[in-house]
Formats: structure tokens, C-alpha cells, sequence
């Protein structure tokens, strides 16, 4: 089971932390360049204090790392080191970090533990809880994966200091998300100021939790957490990746507030205030891409099961429900959307 701790300052106290929920043995830290430079060194001396023996791997920054080629490498780094099912991957970075390093623990020796240090907002209160991982093909995202439950994620608010304003607000995409599906109490905690950013973390994620204890597997309930989704991956793949995921799912979610508006599923008022806090967090709404384009990228979308798509509709703030349609229909919805 996962445990999750939250908390200023508790980036110091990763190797206590590990040690606490019985883990020894070595250390595989996958992090990123960027993270890497920031964090690594400090990391390391986190865990050696502690008396683990920690090696890194690094990929570059960027969604083009979530692939089979550096999903090898990590294998054969992990497999060079011989690292046994006793030994456990921390995940030091964003929600690309997170899915390629819980992935690869998903996998070698048939599953190793795995331990999350999530470095971007995003991450924190999404990738890095739920058990989600995966990495992407040229034809889409998230296509290969597997369901695998971190033994802990340790969320420290301070590390997101370092982090550039537009890459911190791609999590705040996910925030809104969270409000519109089930929380218009959350919605009106924003915009918040630094005082209240555990809270709101915190909030997020237990939502998250919530959600993800009822359907662990996607089969239900969880679906809701693509609210925004089905849209923004496709807009994310026609971009080349170029725009970055909460940048994409805010751009998702207007059109379906747009969509659901149109077909009379949520008032004005209610598509208009989710728009309105987009735009207020400096998230765009507009949408680069035709219909056409989209909705071929969204037939990739794992969602899709033979000639249906369930999309996540907004009937007011703090309440989205799932709608699986045909997909003449689905495109219809899209074109609402675009068009509204």
C-alpha cells in the first residue's frame, strides 16, 4: 500500500523514511538531468547518511525520454548492478521521471519497490499517486504500461521552489481538474497563495486516493480523473509534445466545458467559471488544432473500446459524470466543443 507523506522539509527525511518502512539494501535514484543537478547530490547524501548504497541514472528532460530506449538502458542499468527484488527505485523528478521509473520497477524481476519523490506540482498531486506507469510509442502516449502501486511518496512542497512559473502551473491544470470533478469547495480555494499550497496539495491528492481505492484499474469510477483528457492527449501527440501536458489537458478541459454547455449538460455560468480560472492561472483555452486532426489522435486513446469512448462531461463544478458514446458521437462533442 501506498504511503503518502507531505510535508515541508521532508526531503531531509527520505533515508529515515526508508528505513522506517523497512527498506535496505541499494538504491536506483532515475532522475532527469535538470533534477538531477538540483537534487542528486543532496539526495545522495540523504540516503548514505542513512546507509544505503545509492547509484543514479539520469534521462533528459522531456516527454521524448518516456521511450523504449531509455526504458532499456534502465534495465540494463539496474541489471549491471544487480539489483534484486530487495533493493528499491526511488523516482526522483516530474510525472516523465515517475512513469518511466515506476514502469521499469513494474517489470524487472517480474516487480521491485518503488519509492517517489515527485519534483513538479503536476506530479504531486497526480502521476506519483495511483499506481500508473507507462511510456509512450510513436503512436501514441501511454500505450505501454502497468498498474504498480509505489510503497511510499514523499511529497516536499519546498522542491518545487526551484521550479520555472510555467512549468509550475501545468499543475495547476490538474488542481482545476480535481474541482471540476468532484470538488467546487477546492475550485474555491483558487487561485491560492504559498500559505495554503500543502493544503491544496493535500486536498488533490486525497481525491486522487479516494477515487483510486474504489477502481484501481481504470474500469470505472476512475475514468472521471480524465476529465480534459481525451482532448489534451490528442492535442499533446499533434504538437509533437511541444506543448507540455497541463498546458494540453487545460486546453481539454474548456472544450469539454465548452461541449457540455452546448449540449445543455451544465449551465453557462458553470462552463464560464471553469474557463474563467483556467485563464486566471495563465492556462490557455484555445485550441491550435481542427477537429479532424484531434479526433484522429484521440482514436489511439486507451479508452477507446472498439467503436466507443468514454469522455468525462461537466455538469456543474464539482460535478463531472462519464458518458461512453459512439465515436460519430464523440466527434460531434468535439466539434461542440471547437465551435462553441
Amino acid at each position: 500500500m501506498n504511503r503518502i507523506i507531505i510535508g515541508n522539509g521532508q526531503f531531509m527525511q527520505a533515508g529515515t523514511l526508508l528505513k522506517d518502512m523497512g527498506i535496505a539494501g541499494k538504491v536506483a535514484v532515475i532522475s532527469d538531468d535538470t533534477v538531477s543537478e538540483l537534487y542528486g547530490a543532496q539526495l545522495q547524501d540523504i540516503l548514505e547518511k542513512a546507509g544505503f548504497e545509492p547509484f543514479f541514472h539520469n534521462i533528459k528532460p522531456g516527454e521524448a525520454s518516456k521511450d523504449l530506449d531509455n526504458f532499456g538502458r534502465i534495465m540494463v542499468f539496474l541489471a549491471k548492478r544487480q539489483f534484486t527484488r530487495s533493493d528499491v527505485i526511488v523516482a526522483l523528478g516530474g510525472g516523465v521521471v515517475g512513469d518511466i521509473a515506476g514502469f521499469a520497477a513494474s517489470v524487472y524481476l517480474r516487480g521491485v519497490q518503488v519509492v517517489k519523490i515527485p519534483t513538479t506540482l503536476l506530479a504531486c498531486v497526480d502521476s506519483s499517486v495511483g499506481g500508473k506507469t507507462g511510456i509512450d510509442l510513436p503512436q501514441g502516449k501511454n500505450l505501454v504500461g502497468a498498474f504498480w502501486q509505489p510503497v511510499m511518496t514523499l511529497v516536499d512542497p519546498t522542491l518545487l521552489r526551484s521550479l520555472p512559473e510555467g512549468i509550475y502551473r501545468d499543475g495547476l491544470a490538474e488542481v482545476v481538474k480535481y474541482a471540476a470533478i468532484c470538488d467546487a469547495a477546492l475550485y474555491d480555494l483558487l487561485p491560492y497563495d504559498l500559505s495554503e499550497e500543502e493544503k491544496v496539495i493535500s486536498r488533490s491528492i486525497s481525491i486522487k486516493e479516494d477515487i483510486v481505492s474504489r477502481d484501481e484499474r481504470d474500469k470505472g469510477e476512475r475514468q472521471l480523473l480524465n476529465f480534459g483528457h481525451s482532448f489534451g492527449h490528442a492535442i499533446e501527440r499533434l504538437s509533437g509534445y511541444s506543448l507540455s501536458h497541463g498546458r494540453a489537458v487545460a486546453i481539454g478541459m474548456a472544450l469539454m466545458a465548452k461541449a457540455s454547455q452546448s449540449k445543455s449538460f451544465c449551465s453557462p455560468q458553470d462552463a464560464g467559471k471553469l474557463i474563467g480560472m483556467l485563464r486566471v492561472l495563465g492556462l490557455p483555452i484555445d485550441c491550435p488544432y481542427d477537429a479532424e486532426d484531434i479526433f484522429q489522435a484521440m482514436l489511439l486513446d486507451k479508452k477507446r473500446q472498439q467503436g466507443n469512448i468514454t469522455l468525462v462531461m461537466m455538469h456543474a463544478i464539482g460535478d463531472c459524470r462519464l458518458h461512453s458514446l459512439p465515436l460519430s458521437e464523440a466527434y460531434e462533442v468535439l466539434k461542440l466543443g471547437l465551435n462553441a
